[in-house]
């Protein structure tokens, strides 16, 4: 039987990977009849109610996608885990498909998606075409913020953010101003500026808080640029140049067993231009913070630093650690 689909509602099912809603194939000339018919026949494949698939087989994850924000209907954006996905501030797909809709509407979630409420003062931005529409970076940010359960959390979406550009100090203060009510909001007043400073994870967030500043160490540059043997550019994650001493915090997520080699070669490098290299892990920073500090300190002393190590608490272990 000849494809009866208007042409406008084919170029418009493209640009939503394959996916329309009733709605729009009545608008586009489509009877109710017809629609019936192409499901009847399996020519098209309901994948939510009064949502479509005009092809036949699975649906990739970009058409799940598309399918979500059609079925929540007008002023509907990806938002929370979902939207970090698609804006790359998370490798990993959502086992739930979150969806935002404006406040005063009502949504029932079908199977596989998670509704949201949002007063967003972004709901009417034109998305280019083939995009589905999403949360932007600083709404996603203070979205998930708000939902998390713990404060490395926090810290992790954050300083991932900073890490991979996809934000500013200025918007992303602008956004966490704006919301009424905000869970960790004098949290996120630290750590916004730190990650904007160079903290691009929650271990280096954890080193210069629980490390450096708590034990009044030196400010160390952060993420210091530098010129590997082949020419590639690279950077350290802290570096007191002062003294020629680099600490490397190597978080296993971050550095699998396979990056010893790279780390090797690294910090060698670093050494046959004079400099020593301390590298810490989660449990070093985490754990034993004070212990962590004494140890810089003494390299830095070793180096011509004359500043004191402050003990952070009144039962803080640097001292005993020193010795």
């Amino acid at each position: 039987m000849r494809d009866t689909t208007p042409g406008a509602l084919v170029q418009l099912a493209g640009w939503q990977a394959g996916l329309v809603t009733r709605q729009q194939a009545l608008r586009a000339g489509l009877t109710s009849n017809a629609i019936s018919s192409k499901v009847a026949h399996s020519r098209w494949t309901t994948v939510h109610p009064g949502v479509y698939a005009t092809f036949t087989g699975p649906l990739d994850r970009y058409a799940l996608l598309w399918a979500a924000v059609l079925y929540a209907g007008p002023g509907a954006r990806l938002s929370h885990e979902t939207a970090a996905e698609v804006i790359r501030l998370a490798d990993r797909e959502s086992p739930l498909i979150h969806v935002a809709i404006p406040a005063q509407r009502r949504v029932r979630a079908p199977q596989g998606v998670a509704i949201h409420l949002s007063a967003s003062r972004n709901v009417g931005w034109r998305f280019a075409r083939g995009i589905p529409p999403h949360t932007f970076a600083e709404e996603t940010l203070i979205d998930l913020a708000n939902a998390a359960s713990g404060l490395d959390d926090v810290i992790g979406y954050v300083t991932t953010a900073f890490a991979r550009n996809l934000t500013s100090e200025e918007r992303l203060r602008v956004e966490a101003a704006a919301r009424k009510r905000l869970r960790w909001r004098a949290e996120l007043d630290e750590i916004i500026p730190k990650a904007a400073a160079g903290a691009h994870s929650v271990l280096e967030f954890r080193y210069d808080r629980d490390v450096e500043h708590a034990h009044g160490l030196p400010s160390a540059t952060r993420q210091a640029a530098f010129t590997k043997p082949d020419g590639s550019r690279g950077r350290r994650d802290r570096y007191y140049e002062k003294y020629r001493l680099i600490v490397e915090l190597d978080g296993r997520s971050f550095h699998p067993g396979e990056r010893r080699d790279v780390d090797v070669a690294r910090d060698n490098h670093a050494a046959t231009g004079g400099a020593s290299t301390l590298r810490y892990g989660w449990a070093e920073v985490t754990r034993q913070p004070c212990a962590v500090a004494a140890q810089v300190h003494a390299a830095l002393t070793r180096r011509g630093y004359t500043g004191l190590l402050i003990p952070c608490s009144p039962t803080c272990g640097t001292l005993r650690a020193a010795g």
